[in-house]
Order: C-alpha cells, then structure tokens, then sequence
C-alpha cells in the first residue's frame, strides 16, 4: 500500500519537479546535438581559439541536459514505484548539481568581468556563424540568448542581419532595444550579485526537492514498517 498525507504530497512534489526536469533537460540535450551534429556548425570544433567559448557551450548544454534527464528518471522511477535505490540515486545526483549551481554563481559573482567577456565572445562566434550560414540551430540559440538577455544582434534597434530571432515588441519596444555585447557587460558587471541570487535560488529549488525526498523516505520507511510488523487479532 502507498503512502498518504504529507509522503503523498512530497510524491505528487517530486513527479512533478522532475517532468519539469526532464523537458528542460530533453530541450537542452536536443539543442546541444544540434549544434554539434549540425552540417554548418561541424567545423566549429576544431581546435581554434576564437571558437572555444562556442564549443565549451555546446559542450555545457549536452553534459548538463544529460544530468538532468538521468535525475528526473532516478526521481521518476523512484517516486512512482516508492523505489528507495532510485531514489537514493536522484538524491546523490540532485545534490552534487546544487552544489555546481552554488558553485557557479559564486564564480558568476567574483569573476563578473572574465564571465561576461566569454559569453560576449560566444555571442560573437554564434553571431557571426548564423549570418554566414543561417542554420536553424544557431537561430534556435540567438533566439534564447536575445530573449534571455532582452538585446538584438550587435546593433540593436538598426540590426539588419539577425532580426527574425530578436524579441517581438512593438515600435517604442524595439526602440529601447540595445546591442546584446552592451547589455551582456553590464548585465554581469553591475548586477552580479543578482545573478548570483538566481543560481542560488535555483540550488534552493533543489535541496526543496531533496527535503520532499527525505520526507517521501521516511514515509515509505515507516509504511512498510507497519504493514510488515506482525498484528494481533
């Protein structure tokens, strides 16, 4: 029989958080071979210098999607079929990619300057790739970068090459729109604290869901115990 009341709950918690674990991580995987795999962006992984933030990112995408969509199938399972082992797993995984998260936004917070110069150099290489060759899965990645970023191309309101993966807004909209090579520097160089509130936040969602996967334990713990202990009639 399963469990009720609150290990309910935290199961119901825990499918939920990892369906959502598995599309991002899905999502992420699939861009990632896409830019790896795709005819027009093959050639970026060879080893030159002006296109190693390009390849790191690509990489990034893979191993990180990858980690994700093996967490939500531990947790799935785990949750599902009250399954201590799966659950054991998603817990040692769930909890080593909390520490990277914690571990990245500290670096995000005291490196600002060098992070925002990389990601500024992989815009560049995304950038200038897409306009030689147009492939989707580059316009796939400008699209994200310009919507995460609320910027367009390098020129902004008169970007002639890369508009169609701009944010869509209206005319006063798109005047307020600035060059993304701008907006990434001072993004990181004067709201790094804030930057680092977001990977915190993000490890905090985690060890919300390592907390329902030792309230779920404990409650499939202490079910078994109840039905396997013997009763007196």
């Amino acid at each position: 029989m399963g469990v009720d009341g609150c290990g309910q709950m935290c199961k119901c918690i825990l499918i939920l958080f990892n369906v959502i674990f598995a599309i991002v991580g899905f999502a992420m995987v699939g861009l990632g071979l896409g830019l790896r795999l795709s005819s027009e962006t093959r050639g970026l992984f060879d080893i030159e210098l002006k296109t190693q933030e390009f390849v790191i990112f690509v990489v990034v995408l893979i191993v990180l999607g990858s980690l994700m969509l093996i967490i939500s199938i531990f947790g799935f399972h785990g949750a599902c079929n009250e399954n201590l082992s799966s659950l054991g797993i998603f817990a040692i995984l769930l909890a080593i990619m909390a520490g990277v998260e914690i571990g990245a936004g500290v670096l995000v917070f005291m490196r600002s300057k060098e992070v925002s110069e990389r990601i500024i150099n992989l815009y560049a290489s995304v950038y200038a790739q897409f306009v030689n060759t147009h492939d989707p899965s580059l316009a796939t990645t400008l699209r994200i970068i310009h919507e995460a970023f609320d910027c367009c191309g390098v020129g902004g309101l008169l970007e002639p090459f890369v508009r169609e993966t701009c944010p869509n807004k209206d005319f006063f909209g798109t005047l307020t729109t600035s060059a993304c090579p701008a907006v990434i520097l001072n993004l990181f160089q004067d709201k790094a604290p804030l930057i680092m509130g977001f990977f915190l936040t993000t490890a905090a969602l985690m060890v919300i869901g390592l907390t329902c996967y030792s309230l779920l334990v404990k409650a499939i713990k202490q079910n078994r115990q109840a039905y396997s202990a013997p009763h007196i009639f």
